[in-house]
């Protein structure tokens, strides 16, 4: 089963902080590569790089209908990112400035 992370009820178990000072360290985007590439199989590689892209289209303010039908894929699959880019933790928004992308607001 999955862990979920809730700061009111449980502990973060150290292997999340240990993931997360693992991502931290990268810092360049052939370690990056590097990493993600021994971490991830192709498919989940590229889930994720379709998640990111789909994002970066939304932020542009691109509608979602269109974001669909360019990256041919469903429309839950963008509706789910809308979501998160609207109610997440704002970590796709930091990140998107972070990298000077266009953001619409």
């Amino acid at each position: 089963m999955p862990y979920r992370y809730s700061a009111t009820l449980f502990p973060m178990p150290q292997r999340f902080q240990d993931l997360y000072t693992l991502f931290a360290s990268v810092r360049t985007p052939k370690e990056a590569e590097m990493l993600l590439k021994d971490m991830f199989t192709p498919q989940e590689l590229d889930s994720i790089a379709e998640r990111w892209e789909l994002i970066q289209m939304l932020a542009q303010g691109v509608p979602q209908r269109e974001v669909a039908e360019e990256l041919g894929i469903s429309i839950s699959k963008i509706t789910r990112g809308s979501r998160m880019l609207q109610y997440g933790s704002g970590g796709f928004m930091y990140f998107l400035e972070k990298l000077g992308k266009h953001v619409s607001r």
